[in-house]
């Protein structure tokens, strides 16, 4: 049974000219499926307990297609977004595109203002000269070079360190239902993401290359404070497939305090 899960079937006391076992074979498939379903009882709690030991990390990653420097971070990202390389992470990735290399040869399809603006913010927060490409910030706590890997694993090892409380997020058709943990105070945001994106560059630095991206956020929204949000699920119709909803809250610093994430396609 492809995909499934088997119970063995408990057969009836089998009467005269019957074809069913006697009263011993009976006595043993009882012991059978009791055995079976406390494995797979424990194996269930197991996987629960594996999951719920998971610490979700955001990931974001600022980033241009009209960057030379951006496609290596751009692999990272997707790297990390698929296997973690820290014990205990789930890493959340949120790649946003700038906008401030499309005068410079070429558009970026999914650069928007808004993102150039978020990491504005995070320069003035991180005291840096400003904003540059590729930049990471995980949880709202680190910011580095977006393709420096021995930087970004041992950060998500600080991060794994650090409680976190995980955000529920549940879809009932056209609505999302979500849930903020009582221990974590602050505000909530919301984003759209997708996977398996690529890119034909005709111009500028990265001019004939095709660039692929993951965890591309398509939208971002502030939800506010609060522990229960309904929000309408209407997917744009540019939007691809390798959807996820992501919800991260942030303390009055911007570090991030809770965070969850859904697979909605």
């Amino acid at each position: 049974m492809d995909g499934g899960v088997f119970f063995p079937v408990l057969w009836g006391i089998g009467e005269a000219g019957g074809t069913g076992p006697g009263a011993d074979a009976k006595e043993g498939w009882m012991r059978y499926n009791l055995l079976s379903l406390a494995s797979l009882s424990s194996a269930a709690l197991l996987m629960a307990d594996g999951a719920a030991a998971q610490t979700p990390v955001v990931v974001e990653l600022f980033t241009s297609e009209g960057c030379s420097s951006c496609p290596p971070a751009d692999a990272l990202l997707s790297a990390i977004r698929k296997a973690a390389p820290a014990e205990g992470v789930e890493v959340i990735a949120l790649s946003e595109h700038v906008d401030y290399w499309n005068q410079l040869g070429w558009r970026d399809p999914f650069s928007s203002r808004q993102f150039s603006e978020r990491q504005q913010e995070y320069a003035r927060r991180f005291q840096i000269r400003g904003p540059y490409t590729p930049q990471m910030v995980v949880d709202g706590r680190w910011e580095f070079v977006g393709s420096d890997r021995g930087r970004l694993e041992g950060v998500l090892r600080e991060a794994a360190a650090k409680p976190k409380a995980r955000v529920e997020i549940v879809r009932n058709g056209a609505e999302l239902a979500i849930t903020v943990p009582g221990a974590a105070d602050g505000e909530a945001w919301m984003a759209i993401t997708e996977d398996g994106l690529a890119t034909a560059v005709k111009r500028g630095e990265n001019g004939g290359r095709t660039l692929r991206h993951d965890g591309v956020v398509r939208k971002m929204a502030r939800l506010g404070k609060g522990r229960r949000f309904r929000e309408a699920w209407k997917p744009d119709g540019t939007w691809r497939g390798g959807l996820r909803v992501v919800v991260f809250v942030t303390d009055r610093n911007g570090a991030v305090v809770a965070a969850g994430a859904l697979g909605v396609d």
